[in-house]
């Protein structure tokens, strides 16, 4: 398996990964949807402070049976427009995706109005935890208990 099929699988499989930007790390849910990591931010979604602002960010993928950090790649911000050609397809995920929607009839138009959605598409820049390890001294983010 290539890594950027290791990405592909890893994001398919879990609810939860890690953004970095900003020098803070987020944990998010988030829905894969066709090549990217989809995502609500802000409003009563999950605080994702100036994401559409980012060219760039890092995903953190960890296994969902060990929770070991197993990739981290840099992906493309992209805004995702209530215009945008992807709007339909990556909310209409990101709803179905999403565990205790309390509104889940007006969820998508409460989006509209108060958060951000983006799809952040992973580049080939992928480190493996052997190369992370290298190059940062540790696997963060951590975990807390």
């Amino acid at each position: 398996m290539n890594r950027t099929d290791l990405v592909t699988e890893l994001a398919k499989k879990s609810g939860l990964l890690w953004i970095a930007y900003g020098r803070r790390v987020h944990p998010v849910w988030h829905e894969w949807v066709g090549d990217a990591v989809c995502v609500v931010a802000g409003g009563s979604e999950q605080p994702l402070p100036d994401i559409e602002r980012h060219e760039t960010v890092v995903l953190s993928l960890r296994s969902k049976a060990t929770r070991a950090l197993v990739a981290e790649v840099t992906a493309r911000v992209e805004v995702v427009a209530p215009e945008s050609e992807h709007w339909v397809t990556v909310t209409t995920a990101l709803k179905a995706g999403r565990l205790n929607l309390s509104d889940s009839d007006n969820a998508i138009d409460r989006w509209a109005r108060e958060s951000v959605v983006v799809r952040l598409v992973p580049t080939d820049d992928v480190s493996l935890p052997d190369e992370i390890a290298t190059t940062i001294g540790h696997t963060s983010p951590h975990l807390t208990r």
